[in-house]
């Protein structure tokens, strides 16, 4: 179940696309019951706004520089420490990971499900679909 934030589901956005997250962010934060609360570039900064924001959901890319979206779905969704000197969130066990991509390969799903994550979509999905998955 995922935990409500004042009656809104608190989301990340990790993409290294600016244009991407734009467009996400849009489409969310257009919903009475969902906001966007940060965004990200890469999967270590995703692993830092989890621990400092706490979201509900979080939006994952796969394909990153850095830290991919699963190495960082892995510690968010464990609670392991990035290295970053903070402690790992206490409520990791309730955030969610949906991973998007536009890769349709079985191996991305796999390790995507195998790191922790609730759910995998396409980046091409139907607006309504994303936001039934959030």
């Amino acid at each position: 179940m995922v935990r409500m934030s004042e009656e809104h589901i608190r989301v990340v956005i990790a993409d290294d696309q600016e244009l991407v997250r734009a467009g996400f962010t849009m489409v969310i934060n257009s919903q009475p019951d969902m906001t966007v609360v940060g965004q990200a570039r890469d999967g270590a900064e995703a692993v830092r706004l989890c621990q400092r924001l706490r979201p509900d959901v979080v939006l994952m890319d796969v394909r990153m520089p850095g830290m991919d979206g699963i190495e960082a779905t892995r510690q968010i969704t464990s609670g392991e420490d990035n290295g970053s000197g903070e402690q790992p969130t206490v409520t990791h066990n309730r955030v969610r990971v949906i991973i998007l991509t536009t890769f349709d390969l079985d191996e991305y799903v796999m390790s995507a499900i195998n790191s922790g994550a609730s759910g995998f979509l396409l980046k091409d999905t139907e607006p309504e679909t994303l936001l039934t998955s959030i």
